[in-house]
């Protein structure tokens, strides 16, 4: 099938055909006749399959006829992330190219300012992701009834982000007759009950099984030490050993982010990070050099795992293994894209075990180890699962507490000999006398009993004041 079977004007197809693009993918495939027939949509496809494409082609041509009114935008689409954001309103750029609509970007880490304008003028398709979208509208800003297409893209990242309740209020100010087009890589119950309350009579669309990972994509798995240091020194030996030409490497939090991307860049890697608590301006940057190739390695937590769209991306380097199994899904498929072969290789501790069994079962498969000298020397041993390693652990002898680092032991018996003693290993060792005093020494770190029998106390002994005549000492 060509894009010209699809119902499209010709003037998208033109500005199709300069983007370099011939045949649709198959969610364009269902999802664009759908969209042009006004249709609500539940679609399901694995990332980097075009999902963005399948709704912003049709709703140029739907939007060709009519004209926006001030601070009632024609259209709204919802993003989780600034990034995906910036991208479908790039997309809406290339694709729109021979139309003459107008379109706003309303995203957190900008000022107000330049989007107030756009607003006033009066906007076509208006991008946002929610937390920006319901300040402008409490300042007044905005009116949301002239709104007759709603997309809500990357609709389960929506759930795990905790934006789910302001969607749902966003969702309460638009007219109740529209068309609405769910788009999303996975779709957890949890997202279709949600779908059930925004949707009319939706045509679902699954172009691929929910959790399956892009099949030009290879796995691969390292054993690492837990340490942080030891860690980043077998990555650094990966990278090396790799033939990376650019690469993702995803972290699980922020402050590890940091921490990498200037270890990476004392050892003389392009590196930079990406995170949330960057402002938009230097995430812009960062994201733009990456793209250009000035940065060879792109360090970043789950902002950069949705909608990111980087040409030819040769590998994806989970430092952290997630802790969702969906997550892994999403940072893999930045590569593998378009046709191209991609790598993505984990990196995971003895700790790590119950999560990466919960990747293996998700997507249905053991992950090899990595070969190579790089990889050989940066195991330590396989990483168990959750339950093998409960039980090595409960099995290992219990950690020493003495002063000087002997066995802390217990006092079970007493004889004029001695004092026999039992380790917490279940060793019992004796004593053939005690040391001077009654005590034993410091050195075995054991603790004894006083060498005489009574036990002095306040109930063996009171204090002389306590005797005393209350009224001879007045």
């Amino acid at each position: 099938m060509t894009f010209e079977e699809l119902g499209l004007s010709d003037e998208v197809l033109h500005a199709v055909a300069d983007a370099g693009y011939e045949q649709p993918t198959p969610i364009q495939e269902q999802a664009i006749p759908l969209v042009l027939m006004g249709r609500d949509i539940l679609g399901c496809a694995q990332t980097g399959t075009g999902k963005t494409a399948s709704f912003t082609l049709p709703m140029i041509d739907i939007l060709a006829q009519g004209r926006a009114r001030a601070r009632m935008p024609r259209s709204l689409i919802l993003t989780p992330t600034r990034e995906l954001a910036a991208q479908i309103a790039e997309n809406f750029v290339i694709y729109g190219k021979y139309h003459k609509l107008t379109m706003a970007l309303l995203i957190g880490g900008e000022s107000f300012g330049p989007q107030v304008e756009k607003l006033d003028r009066g906007v076509d398709v208006l991008i946002a992701t929610p937390g920006r979208l319901i300040d402008h509208f409490e300042r007044g800003r905005i009116l949301l009834n002239g709104v007759k297409i709603l997309v809500i893209d990357e609709a389960d990242r929506m759930l795990d982000m905790g934006f789910i309740p302001d969607v749902e209020r966003i969702v309460s100010f638009l007219p109740k007759i529209r068309q609405t087009l769910f788009f999303s890589a996975t779709f957890p119950p949890e997202v279709r009950r949600l779908s059930d309350n925004f949707l009319i009579n939706p045509k679902e669309i699954t172009v691929s099984p929910t959790v399956s990972t892009a099949e030009l994509v290879e796995h691969f798995l390292v054993h690492t030490p837990s340490k942080d240091s030891e860690k980043r020194e077998a990555l650094r030996r990966i990278l090396s050993s790799e033939d990376v030409k650019n690469a993702l490497i995803f972290c699980n939090r922020k402050r590890d982010v940091d921490t990498l991307a200037r270890s990476l860049k004392r050892h003389g890697f392009s590196a930079a990070a990406l995170h949330g608590d960057m402002v938009q301006a230097a995430r812009t940057e960062t994201l733009a050099a990456f793209k250009a190739g000035t940065i060879t390695y792109l360090v970043a937590t789950d902002v950069a795992g949705r909608g990111l769209d980087i040409v030819g991306l040769s590998h994806v380097f989970n430092f952290d293994v997630p802790i969702h199994a969906g997550d892994y899904i999403h940072r893999i498929g930045r590569t593998g894209r378009a046709g191209a072969k991609g790598h993505a290789i984990m990196l995971a501790t003895r700790a790590d075990g119950k999560y990466l069994a919960a990747i293996q079962k998700l997507i249905g498969q053991d992950i090899p180890m990595l070969d190579g000298a790089a990889a050989a020397g940066a195991g330590q041993g396989p990483v168990k699962d959750g339950t093998e390693a409960g039980r090595e652990t409960r099995n290992k002898p219990a950690r020493s507490r003495g002063r000087r680092g002997g066995a802390r032991t217990k006092t079970t018996t007493k004889t004029e000999a001695g004092t026999k003693t039992e380790t917490e290993a279940g060793t019992k060792t004796e004593t053939e006398s005690p040391d001077k005093g009654g005590r034993r020494g410091r050195r075995s770190g054991a603790r004894q009993e006083p060498a005489h029998d009574k036990v002095v106390g306040l109930g063996d002994h009171v204090p002389a004041f306590l005797m005393r005549d209350p009224k001879k000492s007045l």
